[in-house]
């Protein structure tokens, strides 16, 4: 039907226009013939003929607009049985197609944005209601419906990566640090976040395997000595100066070594504890290894990934860093700060990349520097090594004070509180980058740490092989104790069963792995006092002083002493890297550690985001963080590698105690591998096992590890190289072009007139007959002659060369305006002449001009 009524309507619309072609053409012909004065009459006709027109015309378009709304309407009513024809199908897809192009560059388009959003919404309106009649006959639905699912599809993983990125904890207190204070600073607590998530997933472990299966299937509290607190340390168990010592009820606990049973299998699950122990504590340095190195693989590919971006940084920075996305003030004034902070940044990199300097001062200075950092670290590890000494000797006195309990937690403390200040004075003799300066501090407190660290350790083994002395005298008191106890109640009546010895009389030995683990967790815990109170005292109140006395002070404390705290950075991040490596090696001797480690870490994050923000200033010279964090994770690294030999060392070297810890009764702590494989394994899995242990085996593995190892750090060194090359290849082809462009633009145009010039004249000379056969004609066939005059050359005189090829124009010259004639300025006190105009170099006779 609605064809009938397309066919009638044209054929109507034929007749109209010629109808009014036939009606013209005779006006004409009577207005041709009859050339007289037009009267009324026909001024009326011909108006009513213009009104017939206008309206001929206004039906033409009314009758073109319904055409369109008729083949609008019917494409898209079009029922499933009509199928579009192939023409009206490819132009549907080819404006489709048209339109997602303009969706997908519509970003590109120089337009403003009212008018992006409008085209927009038209382009995917369009989109979504042509798209499924692309589909034929009877899978146009299965095609929208498919179209449909895709773009939902799309939207849901977009929607999702949103979620995920607002999941993210603590972003946007990071970006407001980053904002304000620089990369540097925000490269701490990214790293400080990292380092949460890791002990995290170590609490898991620890807090699921062992922690959870000990307490709820184990033996109850008190059942046993392991678990019970002594008769003669039960009136003080709960005081708090005892608890405060991690001593009392707090050492009988879960929270500690000695507290776990050496049942091969507790609970109706016949949970092997012991197995699940020595597991755990491998599994803790395995997973942290890792995902350490997994996080240097992901860095190092990332920064491979950026191109070279030293070039017109500035521009940039200046014309592409601002995001007009940003819709919230608050958004606004950090993402002003950061740009601001970036520029500061980027201009140190800069002045330190044209600094000139003295090279023979700078490095005596560096050398001066180098030797007084060397006598302060071994400054401190004396002095660590003399502290654990004397503490050894409290240990063996009675009602020893507060000071002598906790000395050795309070120097570690303080020396680690104010030798990085003190390297950071030392390192201003120096004046490297900051960003080498901070990788140069951060290297110097490493060595700091390390040797208090590792002298702690070397004193605290001192202390280990005492307590193993004296667990041998135990052991044979609570042997003795035990038999003495059977016998008597033996005696008495020979058929009755003895009746059970309190747990809390037993003799019970010293516990090495546990007096290890106390002293970690006092290290951890102090260290945490310390630096939220050197937070506090040295960051807010100074901040507060500086504030409010500043209007009534002799001088400006906020340009001079004391002036605001800058963040430690360096500091902060050898402390955050140490914290961990303690935690590490205590984590095994006490399990509840990382739990302790968690909380300081999830409190660590909001105080110190808190006093970053209210009480320290940017630093003085802002620099930029390295594009990874590569020299945090190789520090990390190698601590975890140095927290994992002293664990490895109690494990295969050391026995463990009689009478505590899921190890007891047993030579080494490595046997309960053994046994697990002898008791639960089929025999051939034990062979197995036992060929793989064999040291024939392990060192061959061990070599071929280590020059696996090499070959691919060779092949990354490549890598690396070539990578260096090419970047240096293209720097070089750049400034090429550059210094083209420059030469080109920058070259005296005096020099490309001459070139210019001189060009025809060689031209000439080198193809004579060539320009013999070139001779200009004239319009009636004959050439003109030539007049000899004043300024004429001859072709075969020596001038033609000289000053009369100066004289003729060039065939590409194009000669707009006529040139003006050169006249002399006179000398001084004589007449103007005013005769003969000069030719056209002044000072060389009066010739004709050169036209």
């Amino acid at each position: 039907g609605s064809q009938q009524n397309r066919a009638s309507r044209r054929k109507n619309y034929q007749r109209k226009n010629r109808d009014g072609k036939n009606a013209r053409e005779e006006r004409s012909q009577k207005k041709d013939r009859g050339k007289t004065a037009p009267t009324k009459d026909q001024k009326e006709s011909e108006n009513k003929e213009k009104k017939t027109t206008k309206r001929g015309k206004e039906g033409e378009n009314k009758q073109k607009k319904d055409r369109k709304n008729s083949t609008s309407s019917a494409s898209s009513n079009s029922s499933d049985e009509e199928s579009l024809s192939e023409e009206e199908l490819a132009m549907l897809k080819e404006q489709v197609e048209q339109k997602k192009k303009l969706i997908s560059t519509m970003r590109n388009k120089p337009w403003r944005m009212v008018k992006k959003l409008s085209v927009l919404r038209e382009a995917q309106d369009f989109v979504e209601k042509f798209e499924g009649a692309l589909g034929k006959g009877k899978g146009k639905k299965l095609y929208a419906y498919k179209m449909m699912m895709a773009k939902k599809w799309v939207k849901f993983k977009r929607d999702f990566e949103n979620f995920k990125t607002q999941c993210i904890p603590w972003e946007m207190k990071i970006k407001e640090v980053e904002s304000h204070f620089g990369s540097s600073v925000a490269s701490y607590f990214i790293f400080l976040r990292w380092m949460y998530g890791v002990n995290l997933v170590l609490f898991g472990l620890i807090f699921g395997l062992v922690i959870i299966p000990e307490v709820l299937m184990g033996m109850p509290y008190g059942s046993m000595p392991r678990k019970t607190v002594p008769r003669a340390e039960q009136a003080t168990a709960m005081d708090f100066s005892v608890l405060w010592d991690f001593e009392g009820y707090i050492k009988y606990s879960a929270l500690f070594y000695g507290y776990y049973n050496n049942q091969r299998t507790i609970g109706w699950l016949k949970y092997r504890l012991p197995m699940a122990y020595f597991m755990v504590g491998i599994s803790v340095f395995g997973y942290s290894l890792m995902v350490v190195i997994r996080s240097m693989a992901r860095n190092a590919n990332q920064n491979t990934a950026d191109g070279d971006d030293d070039n017109f940084i500035f521009s940039w920075k200046m014309f592409t860093s601002w995001d007009y996305l940003i819709g919230n003030p608050e958004t606004a004034d950090n993402k002003f700060a950061s740009i601001t902070t970036s520029f500061k940044e980027s201009i140190v990199d800069e002045q330190e990349s044209n600094k000139d300097e003295n090279i023979h001062l700078r490095r005596f200075l560096r050398v001066l520097a180098n030797v007084l950092i060397i006598c302060c670290l071994c400054g401190s590890g004396y002095l660590i090594y003399f502290v654990v000494k004397r503490s050894q000797t409290f240990s063996k006195m009675q009602n020893v004070g507060w000071y002598e309990r906790n000395e050795v937690e309070i120097v570690m403390s303080l020396l680690g509180m104010f030798c990085p200040p003190l390297f950071e004075t030392i390192a201003a003799l120096e004046n490297y980058h900051p960003r080498i300066g901070l990788k140069w501090q951060l290297g110097r407190i490493f060595a700091l740490f390390l040797g208090n660290l590792y002298t702690f350790l070397l004193a605290l083994m001192d202390d280990v092989n005492e307590k193993l002395a004296e667990e041998d005298v135990v052991k044979n008191i609570t042997h003795w104790t035990l038999l003495g106890h059977h016998n008597s109640s033996a005696g008495n009546d020979s058929t009755a069963t003895p009746p059970p010895l309190d747990p809390a009389d037993v003799p019970r030995g010293p516990c090495w792995e546990t007096t290890v683990g106390i002293e970690f967790v006092r290290l951890t815990v102090s260290d945490i006092l310390v630096t939220y109170i050197t937070i506090l005292v040295g960051d807010f109140i100074r901040a507060c002083f500086v504030r409010f006395v500043n209007y009534c002070w002799c001088w400006d404390l906020e340009a001079g002493f004391p002036s605001y705290a800058e963040f430690d950075i360096s500091g902060n991040v050898l402390g955050l890297i140490f914290n961990q490596g303690m935690i590490w090696m205590g984590s095994f001797y006490a399990p509840g550690l990382v739990g302790i480690n968690v909380l300081r870490l999830l409190t660590s994050m909001y105080f110190q985001c808190w006093a970053v923000m209210s009480s320290n200033v940017p630093h003085a010279r802002v620099f930029k963080a390295s594009k990874s964090n590569n020299f945090y994770m190789g520090l990390l690294l190698l601590i975890l590698f140095l927290s994992l030999l002293p664990v490895a060392y109690t494990i295969m070297s050391l026995p463990p105690s009689f009478d505590c810890g899921p190890f007891s009764g047993k030579k080494r702590m490595y046997d309960v591998i053994q046994e697990t494989i002898e008791l639960d394994f089929p025999l051939f899995v034990a062979k197995i096992f036992s060929y793989m242990a064999n040291p024939g085996l392990i060192i061959p593995a061990i070599l071929l590890m280590v020059l696996a190892i090499y070959y691919l750090n060779a092949v990354s060194e490549a890598y690396q190289r070539a990578n260096a090359e090419l970047r240096k290849k293209m720097q070089m082809l750049r400034e090429e072009e550059k210094n083209k462009r420059n030469n080109k633009a920058s070259t005296n145009p005096m020099l490309q007139d001459l070139e210019d010039l001189l060009t025809p004249s060689t031209k000439t000379e080198s193809a004579p007959k060539q320009a013999e056969d070139k001779k200009i004609e004239s319009p009636n066939g004959t050439s003109p002659a030539r007049k000899p005059g004043r300024g004429a050359v001859l072709d075969g005189s020596p001038m033609a060369s000289g000053r009369g090829a100066a004289c003729t124009l060039p065939s590409q010259v194009f000669v707009t305006q006529p040139p003006t004639l050169g006249v002399r300025a006179p000398y001084p006190g004589q007449p103007r002449p005013w005769g003969h105009p000069l030719g056209a170099v002044p000072g060389r006779g009066r010739g004709q001009p050169c036209y």
